[in-house]
């Protein structure tokens, strides 16, 4: 368990620049060294990651370990993974707390935070365009997404109702285009 968990940590901690980036040294490792998995079993693992929520390399990891140590393989594999990054954060967390009063260092803060939010909405709306080319009639599903928006900004409503209100909007929309022919 050990090996195992010393392994994904240093996936974990070499991951840099995403999921991506990180299957060369996790098939170098896990198929190359270690024999733990077959070059097929990579193939899957790669699809399986993509098919399922969360990193790729946590993803593997869980898999792997799953394959070389059963449930608790699983488990250790994953801490392995995810360890490294709670380390860096921890160790940011602590650093900023007590140089945080610094006048550069919130100069600095504040000018990240637009670029932030920019990369996220870029990486929103990279997301958006082809999903809904792929679902057609972009304008309804634009206007479920502004009146979503504007109960979230408008209203007390929880956000976890707002976004089942619009899956069953949503739901019911896909419903009675497909029976009208529309969609």
């Amino acid at each position: 368990m050990l090996i195992l968990f010393w392994t994904f940590f240093k996936i974990g901690i070499m991951s840099f620049g995403g999921g991506y980036a990180c299957l060369p040294l996790i098939q170098s490792l896990i198929v190359n060294e270690l024999h733990w998995i077959t070059t097929q079993e990579f193939s899957s693992l790669v699809t399986i990651s993509q098919m399922t929520p969360g990193p790729i390399a946590i993803n593997a990891a869980t898999f792997v370990g799953l394959k070389v140590g059963g449930f608790l393989g699983g488990i250790v594999a994953t801490l392995g993974c995810i360890f490294p990054s709670c380390l860096i954060v921890g160790a940011l967390a602590v650093l900023y707390q007590r140089y945080a009063q610094l006048d550069w260092l919130d100069a600095i803060l504040r000018w990240l935070r637009p670029a932030v939010v920019g990369l996220i909405a870029v990486a929103g709306l990279t997301m958006i365009a082809p999903s809904m080319q792929a679902f057609g009639k972009p304008v309804l599903w634009i206007a479920l997404f502004g009146a979503s928006l504007f109960c979230f900004l408008k209203t007390k409503w929880n956000p976890v109702l707002i976004l089942l209100g619009a899956g069953l909007v949503n739901w019911a929309l896909c419903v009675v285009l497909s029976q009208w022919s529309i969609l």
